[in-house]
């Protein structure tokens, strides 16, 4: 694989900033450095990405007197998202990355432009659902996706799930870029705010439950997330494995007064097959062995189940060092 696209000098930089750069010229040769592709940075994935370095940091015997001589440094930057990180994988800039589990599907099978054919895409393990929010503004009169035409819609930027998610829908619906009064691309982090100062109308976000971009919309300025069982819904869900309907529960965020009922995806975690087998058995043991821990890093993460995690929304063939520690743990 290439060197990866976020610099050693730039990742020794964050390490000497947590306590685990400094060591001499000879222990930083056997280092592997590794980076994880992520989303916004006030996304979940951001918070996956990041979560999975505190846990390979965790383990790492140097400079303490327990822990895994694995020698494996990571850093996880905030990236454009799901197809971004794909794409950056399968190209060999990035080691890891979080993507939504039909982007993964379509990776793989080459069923869709919107993202890298990618045969080498290897699954690691699932994290959290996804549904996919549509957040209306207040008094824009939004009940349903076809709602938003002729309105001021945030269709996500290029690169992101979220964008490729939406296309979907807009497809479903016979829409195009051009039935909206304005189609803006702002980012997961702008689009909240977007919405509050009046700038836009709606965004669609597919992310984990609860989420802070999304409380900062529906908390902080009446917000409120739309019921999406329409017939187009309904077929997306009946044609293909990766999506399911998902409930978010009443209570979860200022506006949702009752269980908003929509359908949604799995947050994935997935790498290539030319990354070598140790360094994603070793992320995977730091993971599952500290699974409590990175539960608590989260709400979303609240109910992961190792046992679905190496099932749940993986399309992708398990990379051989992921498969070699779930057999060694009786998982497969």
């Amino acid at each position: 694989m290439k060197k990866s696209s976020f610099t050693t000098a730039a990742l020794a930089a964050v390490l000497v900033g947590t306590g685990l750069g400094a060591t001499s010229g000879a222990v930083a040769q056997d280092r592997q450095f590794i980076s994880i592709g992520t989303g916004g940075p006030t996304g979940v994935y951001f918070v996956v990405g990041n979560s999975v370095c505190r846990m390979v940091h965790k383990e790492a015997a140097e400079g303490r007197k327990k822990g895994r001589k694995h020698g494996i440094r990571c850093a996880a930057p905030s990236t454009g998202g799901s197809t971004y990180n794909i794409g950056q994988i399968c190209q060999g800039e990035l080691e890891f990355g979080v993507a939504q589990s039909d982007w993964q599907f379509h990776a793989v099978n080459g069923s869709s432009e919107k993202v890298t054919n990618c045969p080498g895409l290897r699954a690691v393990f699932s994290v959290h659902p996804e549904p996919f929010h549509l957040i209306a503004g207040d008094g824009t009169g939004i009940n349903s996706f076809s709602d938003t035409k002729g309105k001021r819609m945030n269709i996500g930027n290029p690169g992101s799930g979220q964008r490729g998610t939406t296309e979907v829908l807009m497809e479903g619906y016979g829409m195009s870029a051009d039935d909206f009064a304005v189609a803006t691309e702002l980012t997961s982090t702008e689009q909240s705010q977007a919405l509050c100062d009046g700038k836009i109308d709606a965004y669609g976000y597919t992310v984990g439950v609860p989420n802070a971009g999304v409380a900062v919309a529906t908390d902080g300025c009446g917000a409120y997330i739309v019921n999406l069982t329409g017939d187009v819904e309904r077929k997306l869900v009946a044609d293909n494995p990766f999506y399911a309907f998902a409930t978010i529960p009443a209570g979860t965020y200022k506006t949702t007064g009752e269980d908003v009922t929509t359908f949604g995806v799995m947050a994935t975690f997935v790498s290539h097959e030319s990354v070598a087998e140790d360094v994603v058995y070793e992320v995977v043991r730091a993971v599952m062995e500290n699974i409590d821990d990175f539960r608590s890093l989260h709400p979303a993460f609240a109910n992961l189940d190792p046992a679905k995690m190496i099932t749940n929304g993986l399309s992708a063939p398990l990379h051989p060092g992921a498969a070699k520690y779930y057999k060694e743990k009786g998982l497969m």
